[in-house]
């Protein structure tokens, strides 16, 4: 199983500011992720959240239950301690997705208190970030099964 978490104002992709964000909904988001996992022969459970509580209750739910979580925590990214501290205690694999480049945006979106706590990120190809992210995912858990315990 992977857990797909989006954050806060993702529920308006294909509205806010396509020419940042693309025009995918989020539904289109996470119908191509679930057929890229299917493919790939993973189920995938999806939680969008504007309250950081409830990513961080689906973070703890998903210990021992989900072999991956790909979270796009959308501005959450640059501040969320919380989220921060949930995923370090997952050990599963992690992968942080933004549909923009937020290296290319704004000074504040420079910094992600993610990155030190997950696997790798995926970030500035829109939409075309969700299957790269699901084809992480696959690498990665191929990785950890034949490295064995």
């Amino acid at each position: 199983m992977v857990l797909l978490l989006h954050g806060p104002n993702l529920n308006l992709l294909g509205e806010r500011d396509p020419s940042t964000y693309g025009t995918a909904t989020l539904d289109d988001l996470v119908a191509a992720t679930g057929a890229a996992a299917a493919e790939a022969g993973l189920a995938l459970e999806h939680l969008q959240a504007n309250a950081e509580a409830d990513l961080v209750a689906a973070i703890h739910g998903a210990r021992h239950r989900c072999a991956a979580i790909v979270v796009n925590a959308g501005a959450l990214t640059h501040y969320a301690w919380s989220l921060h501290d949930a995923l370090a205690s997952y050990d599963g694999v992690k992968i942080e997705l933004h549909l923009s480049n937020p290296a290319a945006r704004e000074p504040w979106r420079h910094v992600s208190v993610l990155a030190p706590v997950v696997d790798g990120t995926i970030a500035g190809f829109k939409a075309d970030g969700y299957p790269l992210a699901i084809g992480a995912v696959e690498r990665l858990l191929d990785r950890r099964r034949t490295a064995g315990p």
